[in-house]
């Protein structure tokens, strides 16, 4: 790797001696045989073997303020590399990695980011409106990148043609040195790529009697994307595998592993699931997009009101905090939203997660293992001892963990964690059912949120149109005020012609007072502590869909299939 003009000689030496890369006898012997050779400083560290490349880059990286990439765990755009012939990608030492489209925005990997001479080339040969973004990258890493994905087919049909064309042998799969001359390997590459791209949040394999099915889940419905040839799938279950570091051997029991990728100029963490099926093994894979998956507390799509309301539950020092939903509901992306609300210098906080989906910095996060037998409730045992002031609890699952939870809430921590229930009120009647007391309910909880994730309207094609009489009564709004303007989904290239786009968050949001501990003291009914709720401001899921139904936001349609809007026309 050259190393920047700027940083040239004896500064990138004291870096590195500051960083305690090298010593000040190797820095001595590099700079003797830099007058000897005239090369620059940073090649002549990694050829001496005083550093290696990698440890180089993100010396420089960190140096420059500039972001690094390890091009070993990266999968390049098919898109950016068309745009950039192999010849000057290989005369000025850079590799094309992604393309946005609606930005107009390419991301390269380049060995020095001050090299002038390689932009300026690059930004010939480009259209005047696209923005370059340069990413740290060591030499020889770039150089055998270009030699990996150019005179390759990496588009998914191309590579689909290949196979057909060819044969796949899955033993040498295993073996090779060489991966992607396998077109399987890249086949499995241009999916995760494209599932990533088209902001899916799973991918499933689905093997049947005669064919692969390849599905993605994309704003939370399942969308068939590819067949192929059943005779396909075993060397793309053995590749998937091996990139996840399961067992290739093992077909007849379920196993579960990670797979950590540079997607799209950004780090994206896949968790495989592998089930054995009649047909075959089924593979899921659950998309992590660190970047999407931490959504500011402000992006959440609460009302102002509803917002407000967050915010003064979280100032309470002390106290459980509880968000409830189904499965795919988002209540992870709220925590941890609401943790990097309150992530600061000040505070310890401490997970204990199943699995950790979003690495955190400063957050202590820790995964509950079968394998060490350590469990929720051990779990928060433990964290105790590690004089935390703010605790997550993946799930509250059973009695015991809820009784360690609120132990936790008790002892002077903020504690926040998940519970499966329909309705944030319905949740009290959750707790005492698996046997926490209402003497132990009352005083310790801060509040509770419930929420759903609906589709977005894509903002390009959706329809006004004069919604009918029933549909009036269905939102809730006396005939005498006439039919609002309502939006309904269309379709278009831009949303893939689905209508909508994104998802967004419906919720509703229960803080707990003197009034309402004392309702749950004596037991009072689910009716009496919603009315009593109501009293105080609160509205329920369906309102708080229907106030995004009249913004435009989603579509009555969408909402209905989320949530039972038929209670309000009775």
């Amino acid at each position: 790797m050259n190393a920047p003009k700027s940083l040239a000689h004896t500064p990138l030496g004291q870096t590195l001696l500051g960083t305690g890369l090298i010593s000040e006898d190797q820095l001595r012997i590099a700079l003797q045989e830099q007058g000897r050779v005239d090369r620059p400083l940073g090649r002549l560290l990694i050829e001496l073997g005083f550093v290696s490349e990698a440890a180089l880059r993100d010396a420089l990286s960190e140096s420059l303020g500039k972001q690094s990439v390890d091009l070993s765990s990266t999968i390049a755009d098919a898109d950016a590399l068309a745009l950039v012939p192999q010849e000057l990608a290989k005369r000025h030492r850079l590799l094309p990695l992604h393309f946005d489209g609606n930005e107009n925005r390419l991301t390269v990997a380049i060995g020095d980011i001050n090299d002038v001479v390689a932009l300026d080339a690059l930004r010939g040969l480009l259209a005047e409106d696209i923005i370059i973004e340069t990413l740290l990258a060591g030499d020889s890493e770039i150089v055998r990148a270009i030699d990996q994905y150019y005179g390759h087919k990496l588009s998914i049909d191309g590579i689909l043609h290949e196979i057909e064309t060819g044969e796949i042998d899955v033993r040498s799969l295993a073996a090779t040195t060489d991966e992607y001359s396998q077109p399987v390997v890249r086949l499995i590459d241009a999916l995760l790529a494209n599932a990533v791209k088209r902001d899916a949040s799973d991918i499933h394999f689905e093997p049947e009697a005669a064919f692969l099915r390849i599905r993605y889940r994309i704003d939370g419905i399942l969308r068939q994307v590819r067949s192929l040839h059943k005779s396909y799938w075993a060397a793309m279950a053995v590749r998937v595998k091996v990139m996840a570091g399961l067992n290739i051997a093992e077909t007849r029991a379920p196993q579960d592993g990670r797979i950590s990728l540079n997607i799209s100029g950004r780090p994206v963490d896949f968790r495989v699931s592998v089930q054995p099926t009649i047909h075959g093994e089924n593979i899921v894979l659950r998309v992590l997009d660190r970047q999407k998956g931490i959504v500011d507390l402000d992006d959440l799509g609460l009302s102002e009101a509803q917002l407000d309301l967050l915010k003064l539950m979280i100032a309470r020092p002390e106290g459980l905090i509880l968000v409830t939903g189904p499965t795919g509901s988002g209540k992870t992306t709220t925590l941890y939203s609401i943790l990097s609300h309150i992530n600061a210098e000040g505070v310890n906080i401490m997970t204990l997660e199943d699995p950790v989906e979003y690495p955190m910095s400063m957050i202590r996060q820790t995964s509950v293992s079968e394998a060490v037998k350590l469990d929720f409730a051990d779990g928060v045992r433990a964290m105790l001892r590690q004089d935390p002031d703010i605790i997550l609890v993946g799930e509250i699952r059973d009695s015991e963990t809820a009784r360690m939870a609120f132990r936790a809430a008790m002892t002077g921590h903020q504690v926040y964690s998940t519970l499966h229930t329909h309705s944030a009120i319905g949740a009290i009647a959750r707790l005492l059912d698996i046997g926490i007391s209402p003497e132990l309910l009352a005083g310790n909880i801060i509040g509770i949120v419930a929420q759903r994730l609906v589709r977005k309207l894509c903002v390009h094609c959706r329809e006004p149109y004069t919604p009918e009489a029933w549909e009036v009564r269905l939102i809730g709004l006396p005939q005498e005020r006439g039919a609002p303007m309502l939006h309904r989904a269309k379709g278009c290239p831009r949303c893939e012609f689905q209508g909508y786009r994104g998802r967004t968050a419906l919720m509703e949001l229960v803080r707990m007072d003197s009034d309402m501990d004392e309702l749950v003291a004596r037991r009072a009914s689910v009716r009496e502590i919603r009315n009593a709720a109501r009293a105080k401001g609160f509205r329920a899921l369906a309102e708080d869909g229907i106030r995004q139904v009249l913004d435009g936001v989603t579509s009555l349609d969408e909402l209905a299939r989320v949530v039972d809007l038929t209670e309000r026309m009775a």
